[in-house]
């Protein structure tokens, strides 16, 4: 994050301290332990998180455990996907993803994503009520390579041409819910029998979101692939879509972050998208991640 930040908020009470990127969202925040954190710790985390949008917990040591009661302090979670569908990669934590390209001694994937790049998408949009947010813990992060850049979609939306902002305010998109933001194939789907995506599965969530907690409103456009904004020809979907994504994805509105071990990244997923850089699959990458649930987008 910047050395100079535009600002600094503090904690009267805990002397906890939230530190800006300087740039369209995210924050450090320090000043406090989370492996002692309190009610008042928490609800001032909380505000923080709604204001930043994207907060990192950097140089602290701690577990799973303290991963998940961490979470917890702002909501319940929820199931990791592949609990959903199958089993979780970490029995003891259905709550908790492995975010990795290791493999067993079989070369039987260890968790999900591997290496490769990881193209814009929210967590999750693809089910009736997505998550609120995801927290992300570095535990292995290779030399190079895996950065993951945030974008803030209340800024996408407030910039949007007024024509195009009014004529989305009434649309909504149909979230695909076969394929993950690297391609794969999702696991407990099949590969989809038609190529229309006005006919595949998946909920449809309104294009420009309230966000329940701020009442702003941001672009919640998901993922590219597959996705179709209902009520519209083909053609007229792609297009609008395209413009969308085109402006939503702008440097102006994103910040990356530049892992290392211990960094704990948590998002709001109700107003900002992420993306992830491929890196060597010689190197070691593992993440451990769990999702707050949510509301029902509007």
């Amino acid at each position: 994050m910047n050395d100079t930040p535009a600002k600094t908020a503090a904690s009267t009470d805990s002397g906890i301290q939230v530190i800006p990127t300087g740039t369209a969202l995210g924050a450090d925040i320090t000043g406090f332990n989370i492996n002692a954190i309190n009610d008042a710790d928490a609800a001032f985390i909380h505000q923080a998180w709604l204001d930043h949008l994207v907060l990192r917990i950097r140089g602290q040591q701690f577990g799973d455990d303290v991963h998940l009661a961490f979470a917890r302090q702002f909501g319940e979670l929820d199931l990791c996907p592949p609990a959903k569908f199958a089993k979780p990669y970490l029995p003891d934590y259905p709550e908790m993803s492995c975010i990795t390209n290791l493999k067993d001694k079989d070369g039987k994937p260890l968790g999900s994503l591997a290496n490769y790049e990881c193209l814009w998408h929210t967590d999750m949009s693809y089910i009736d009520s997505p998550p609120t947010g995801s927290v992300l813990h570095a535990i292995e992060i290779p030399p190079s390579g895996g950065e993951t850049s945030f974008a803030n979609m209340y800024m996408a939306y407030e910039t949007l041409p007024d024509d195009i902002r009014t004529r989305i305010d009434l649309l909504k998109i149909k979230h695909d819910p076969t394929f993950t933001s690297d391609g794969k194939l999702r696991l407990g789907f099949t590969e989809p029998e038609t190529t229309d995506v006005r006919e595949l599965p998946g909920p449809l969530h309104p294009i420009a979101r309230t966000h329940p907690d701020t009442g702003r409103k941001a672009l919640y456009l998901g993922r590219r692939k597959n996705s179709y904004i209902d009520g519209l020809e083909l053609e007229e979907s792609e297009a609008l879509l395209d413009t969308l994504w085109a402006h939503a994805s702008q440097e102006k509105f994103s910040w990356t972050q530049n892992w290392q071990v211990g960094d704990l990244i948590m998002w709001d997923n109700r107003c900002c998208m992420h993306r992830r850089n491929a890196f060597d699959d010689n190197d070691r990458r593992l993440m451990h991640r769990t999702v707050i649930q949510g509301d029902r987008p509007f």
